[in-house]
This record gives C-alpha cells, sequence and structure tokens, in this order.
C-alpha cells in the first residue's frame, strides 16, 4: 500500500550531496564569511549572514539540476526567492574579487567551471 504522500501526488525529494554540491557549498560559505567579515566586522557569522548560508545551502542541497547544476547566474531557474537573490549577488558582488587573495585555488577553479 502506497503512503498518503504518494497518494496525493506530493513526492519526497532527497537532498543532492554529491561532490559538485558540496564544492558550491564550501564556495558559497567562504564568500558569506568574507563578505561578514569585512562588511559587518565580525569574527563569526552574524545573523543575517548565517540566514542567507543556511538558505543557500537549502537552495544547493534541493536544486533541481544536482550534480549537473551550472553556475546559479547561468540558470534559467532562479530558485531564490527576491529578497534572498538579492542578498547573495551582493555578497558575491563584494566577496568575488576578495577571494582571489584569500582564497586563490578556489576562485581559479570556480572561474573555470562557469
Amino acid at each position: 500500500m502506497k503512503g498518503a504522500k504518494e497518494n496525493m501526488g506530493a513526492r519526497l525529494i532527497e537532498p543532492n550531496s554529491g561532490p559538485n554540491i558540496q564544492k558550491e557549498k564550501e564556495m558559497v560559505n567562504k564568500m558569506i564569511e568574507i563578505y561578514c567579515r569585512r562588511k559587518h566586522h565580525r569574527n563569526s557569522l552574524c545573523k543575517e549572514c548565517q540566514d542567507l548560508k543556511n538558505y543557500a545551502f537549502m537552495r544547493l542541497s534541493f536544486c533541481r539540476f544536482g550534480e549537473n547544476k551550472t553556475a546559479c547566474s547561468n540558470c534559467k531557474v532562479h530558485c531564490y526567492k527576491p529578497a534572498y537573490r538579492q542578498k547573495m549577488k551582493k555578497v558575491m558582488r563584494y566577496s568575488g574579487p576578495w577571494m582571489l587573495m584569500y582564497h586563490p585555488i578556489y576562485s581559479v577553479k570556480h572561474l573555470l567551471n562557469r
């Protein structure tokens, strides 16, 4: 007998945890850390940046493209809510150039995978 959720048409989605998703999460984490440290003058993430990180990790975990995902800027599906999308753009614009100094290997790999 099928479960109630299956009968109603809902489906459970397994989170993506492959190596590409994990690398994306590492990159996002590093960018948010740089942004918070330099803009909010904090050694650990403030509440707002922690919220953004949690949201980004959730979206990456449930990305419909999984291990085949491209850079979010090249994606046809914008899965972020508009407010989070603006925050992430702000973080990436600010942190991108700093990544070359703080994490040059991650930066080069990220640029090659775009």
